[in-house]
């Protein structure tokens, strides 16, 4: 999905197999400049994921604009930093897909909603 993250266009990857929303150092430099600023101390620094271990260097907060004909939804989560990771734009994990109410439909027309408005789909 294509979502406005400071007033330019950037994947969103809504995987419900992650626990915590990341994204990588690499999508920070080539489309944030002085990111770094905006870096926030994280806990944990070491994660697991299906290719092996993972380096967080930190948290940052982005916030994020889904576009809708119905009206626009703002959504404002904590991305974990990855030093050594591969992926291509923002990943939402389930921590914020629980908080911000978000459902994923894989019927045959694939959809998302957001919150209680069931009729509104993304």
């Amino acid at each position: 999905m294509t979502v406005c993250i400071d007033n330019s266009q950037h994947p969103l990857i809504i995987d419900s197999g992650a626990h915590c929303s990341i994204v990588a150092t690499n999508c920070l430099d080539n489309h944030f400049p002085n990111w770094e600023k905006q870096l926030l101390p994280t806990k944990a620094k070491n994660f697991e994921s299906a290719s092996g271990k993972i380096t967080s260097i930190g948290t940052i907060i982005k916030e994020i604009i889904i576009p809708h004909r119905k009206g626009n939804i703002g959504l404002n989560p904590q991305f974990v930093v990855l030093d050594d990771s591969h992926i291509q734009g923002f990943l939402l994990g389930t921590n914020y897909q629980r908080m911000y109410g978000i459902d994923i439909y894989n019927s045959r027309n694939r959809h998302i909603t957001i919150g209680t408005n069931k009729e509104k789909k993304f």
